[in-house]
């Protein structure tokens, strides 16, 4: 045999067999004898490093022929990925083993199947077409002396291997960044233990920047320290309105504030402040540009990595109490049962009366002696702000409106080490400042749309109704109704919410609703907000910390001026506001989980007691109460249950039947855990192992 006649009789059967053909195929195919293996072998390495893609199960494909798709590839932290087409479409589901030495970010090639195992398009990557990053983070091995890298944001559970150890050489162990092209160390972090790693990993890891450009430092140096009169020129002058402030105890940059007087006839008129951002960051200035890249702050336990310097963000722009401040303000006039009446928009200036934290005006509201003689003057406008809020919420509720209470973690430490992971409080005081934030940004929406006017929308599309069939099954066995798939209205979910409120199942039933919710995204389209059950919402409220209101902030001051609005794609805007958004928000919870995890890995052998929030083919995916983290309980730990079958929504043990469904409470005892790779193991308690 010649060679072309060879590649050729190759590719001609392929072209025949269009679902692909592995190796013993194609050889008993063309009747290559076993002498000429190793030649045939040779041939098709040749065509795959030019026309053919190694395919699922081995099977060779011609590309034409073989469901290639191109996009980028998002890492999962349960060990696979998926791949986010460039033509749009379903993702495509990618098992780890189908994801070697891809990272996060990458653009690639995935072959697909229509239906893999979960009936979603399955695949498997043959390409890295453009590498995101150009390093590699992770845990530095050794083995038989030679180095390799156990990758944080590969799906592969495979260790990549290095070429060199670089200088200084690191020891087994440690979080080191090595280069992709020289595949040779290049940095080094320490061991994950060691104070500060974890905080500078998830910085380096996330793509966020801990510091800003020199350029944006000095033009920030040459702002006046104090507004000016020729600021207040045009300006609506607020300074003797009672206006505050209420934020968290710990919170530096406070850019909204509220003040409310009562209507005759029983009404009320709300005013929200919000600082003048964009008065001082304008548009193709330095500082605007790391304002767009950054796009959001970033909040850790410890650390604030701000979207503006922090003369910007902590004192200019931040609504500080007894100083001048300049803002855009909204006042709604609205009549006792909710209704929004003339609403008004005027750059202004305020000087707020104090700054309050959600904890004294809770106090207030509810008759603390002490915070009511502190605060004596503001305790009228408190109660009203209460009664307004109460109104606006009943309102809201009875439209439809969703209304999470998830509680968050948060991390008490002691001397500087973590000494409790409390849940944060939530109370009446956060329910009133959401209540005018929200009024606010749909009343700016609300103009947007009247006027036709382009801009930038917050927006939350109807979920998708294949996952509201899935619920309304799911919570079918928990006794809640809900109706068809295609008949589920945001109204019939909250009420959903309502009923739970009090069982055992309260957050289980809350988290499940909220998964079953597509993301909410900024767009330049008003699709709408399904949560809030809203033809027109945006985000007005927040200019120091999030981009996209510093850009609704232009639009609205070109509009009050009569001006054209600065030229800017705000299409790209919102998909890299959005994009920043879920970065920061995968960044925060990551570093948040790491250090909860380390927490934990201190009780190696305690008993927990958690709910089961998934049935994997692996095992149970169990969340502890009190910790926020979830963690797997294989099958093969349950004893008599090591060979386990799907049963329809849940898992049976083929031995001694047991069943474990999602929202069962179960005690577990934790046997592994791995903070930096955020993973935990447990076994069942002794009393779970016999319960049927």
């Amino acid at each position: 045999m010649n060679k072309p006649s060879l590649r050729s009789k190759i590719l001609w059967l392929l072209r025949k067999h269009r679902e692909g053909l592995d190796l013993g195929g194609i050889q008993a195919a063309l009747g290559v004898k076993h002498r000429d293996r190793s030649r045939l072998l040779e041939e098709i390495k040749f065509l795959e490093a030019e026309k053919l893609v190694r395919g699922l199960k081995g099977r060779f494909r011609l590309p034409q022929a073989s469901g290639l798709v191109r996009g980028r590839f998002v890492s999962s932290r349960r060990g696979f990925g998926f791949v986010s087409p460039d033509s749009g479409g379903e993702d495509v589901f990618v098992p780890a083993r189908f994801a070697p030495g891809v990272l996060q970010g990458d653009e690639v090639e995935v072959l697909t199947t229509e239906n893999g195992r979960f009936g979603k398009p399955e695949g498997r990557i043959v390409r890295v077409l453009k590498k995101e990053r150009r390093t590699i983070l992770g845990i530095y091995k050794e083995r038989s002396g030679s180095p390799f890298i156990q990758a944080f944001d590969s799906p592969s559970p495979e260790d990549i291997p290095l070429r060199s150890r670089g200088r200084p050489a690191p020891e087994p162990g440690m979080i080191v960044e090595a280069d992709r092209l020289s595949m040779a160390v290049s940095r080094l972090y320490g061991r994950p233990q060691d104070p500060g790693v974890d905080t500078r990993v998830i910085i380096r890891r996330f793509g966020l920047e801990p510091r800003f450009a020199d350029d944006a430092l000095a033009e920030t140096a040459s702002i006046p320290d104090t507004p000016g009169p020729e600021d207040l020129v045009g300006r609506r002058d607020f300074r003797d309105w009672p206006t505050v402030t209420i934020d968290g105890e710990k919170a530096q940059d406070f850019d909204d504030a509220v003040s409310v007087a009562r209507r005759d006839g029983g009404g009320f008129l709300l005013g929200v402040h919000i600082a003048d951002v964009s008065h001082y960051v304008r548009p193709g200035t330095a500082v605007d540009r790391e304002a767009a890249g950054r796009g959001t702050s970033v909040y850790f336990p410890d650390l604030t990595l701000p979207m503006l310097p922090e003369k910007l963000s902590n004192d200019l722009c931040s609504l500080r109490p007894a100083v001048p401040r300049l803002t855009v303000s909204v006042l709604m006039e609205i009549d006792p049962k909710g209704g929004m009446g003339r609403t008004e928009f005027l750059p202004s200036v305020i000087r707020t009366a104090a700054r309050m934290t959600y904890t004294s005006v809770f106090g207030i509201l509810e008759g603390d002696a002490k915070q009511r003689a502190a605060y004596s003057r503001l305790v009228p406008d408190f109660l009203l702000m209460r009664d307004l809020a109460r109104v606006l919420r009943e309102k809201r509720l009875a439209e439809g409106s969703l209304d999470f209470d998830l509680v968050e973690p948060e991390l008490v430490y002691e001397g500087g080490k973590l000494r409790e992971v409390a849940a944060a409080e939530r109370n009446e005081a956060h329910r009133l400042i959401e209540e005018f934030m929200v009024a606010a940004n749909v009343a700016v929406a609300s103009l947007f749309t009247e006027k036709r006017v382009p801009a930038v929308y917050r927006v939350h599309p109807a979920p998708a109704a294949a996952d509201l069939e899935k619920l309304r099954e799911l919570l079918g066995h928990f006794g809640f109704a809900l109706p068809q798939a295609d008949e589920i209205r945001s109204r019939d979910l909250q009420d959903v919410l309502e009923k739970a409120k009090g069982r055992l199942e309260e957050k289980f039933v809350s988290v499940r609703v909220l998964r079953a919710m597509k993301l909410a995204v900024y767009s330049n389209e008003n699709v709408g907000h399904y949560g809030l059950a809203k033809k027109n919402y945006t985000h007005f409220t927040s200019p120091i910390r999030r981009y996209p209101d510093l850009v609704v902030h232009r639009i609205l001051k070109s509009l009050l001026a009569k001006r054209k609005p600065e030229s800017k794609d705000l299409a790209a805007v919102a998909l890299h506001a959005s994009e920043r958004e879920r970065n920061a928000d995968d960044a925060e919870r990551a570093l948040l989980e790491w250090r909860i995890l380390r927490f934990l890995k201190e009780r190696l052998g305690e008993e927990f007691t958690g709910t089961v929030v998934d049935v994997t083919r692996a095992g149970l995916v169990v969340e502890l109460d009190d910790y926020f983290v979830e963690g797997l309980l294989p099958f093969p730990a349950l004893r008599g249950d090591q060979d386990v079958r799907p049963a329809g929504r849940r898992r049976r043990g083929s031995k001694r039947r047991k069943s474990f469904d999602p929202g069962d409470r179960i005690r577990v005892i934790l046997a592994a855990c791995d903070p930096v790779f955020q993973r935990m193991t447990f076994v069942p308690a002794a009393d779970e192992e016999t319960r049927a």
